[in-house]
Formats: C-alpha cells, structure tokens, sequence
C-alpha cells in the first residue's frame, strides 16, 4: 500500500521543480517561486492550516520575494552585461598612444596596434607604417574603428 505524500513533502518537491527549472531556464525569476514553496513547506509542516490557506502562503512569499529581491539580486549574480565592458574598454584606449600597422590615407582605413591589440584607424592625412599616433576617438558604431592623429 503507497504511502500518501504529506503536503509539506509536495510543496518540497515543487520548490525542488522550480529550482531545477531555474537552473535550466536562467532569467532569476524561478528561484523566488522556489522559495515560496519551501515557505508554505515550512508553514504546512509547523502548523494545522488548509490547502488554500497554504496557496496563499506560496503566493504571497512568491511574489514579496520576486519584488523585494530580484533587482538585488540581478546585480549581485548578473553582473556587468557585454557592453558595459567593451565601452569602458574602448573608452580606455582614447587618448592613448598607438603605432601604426597598415598606412593610413584619408578615406582609407588602415590599422594600429595599441594595448596589445589590433584596430582599424582613419585619419584626415596619411600616415606611415611604423608611426606613432595618438586615438583621437572611436568612429565606428561597432566600435572597431579609430580616428587618429600623427603626434
């Protein structure tokens, strides 16, 4: 004969079935449901309530948590996106000196070599391989390009 599964067991195992879909399907929003399983898990295992009384536990701890938690917790665990780094990352190489690579002519794209990386240039006058130029600016929406001057 099967044994019935008592209500904080289910609820366990529903906060288990979220956490597994979270870890399957990113987005930080699952966790939250998670954790409003395992409260009415807790509440269903200490106190003698209904099964709606115990929904509404599971609904109202969902959803505090999600508003409550989820901004925190996308900064602390998401981190910087991609293009929050490249654009500290291209902003850091204006100013700064470069060689040149592949001479540059004006409306010719030629190539420099600053920060141990390779770049596209453009310049208003031409410049020889071997050069040394300072990065005036970024000039590309790909953020691939810079515009440079002789020094």
């Amino acid at each position: 004969m099967p044994l019935p599964l008592s209500p904080q067991l289910i609820w366990f195992l529903v906060g288990v079935a979220f956490l597994v879909g979270e870890l399957a399907l990113p987005g930080l929003i699952l966790i939250f449901f998670t954790a409003g399983s395992w409260i009415a898990a807790i509440v269903a295992w200490t106190t003698n309530v209904s099964f709606t009384s115990q929904v509404i536990v599971f609904v109202v701890a969902s959803l505090i948590s999600l508003f409550t938690l989820r901004r925190y917790s996308l900064k602390t665990f998401k981190g910087m996106t991609r293009d929050d780094v490249d654009d500290r990352y291209m902003d850091s190489k204006i100013g700064k000196t470069a060689q040149v690579t592949k001479a540059i002519a004006p409306n010719m794209v030629g190539e420099i070599k600053v920060m141990g990386s390779f770049w596209r240039a453009v310049a208003e006058e031409d410049i020889e391989k071997g050069k040394s130029v300072i990065i005036d600016s970024q000039t590309s929406e790909d953020g691939l390009t810079f515009k440079v001057k002789p020094l």
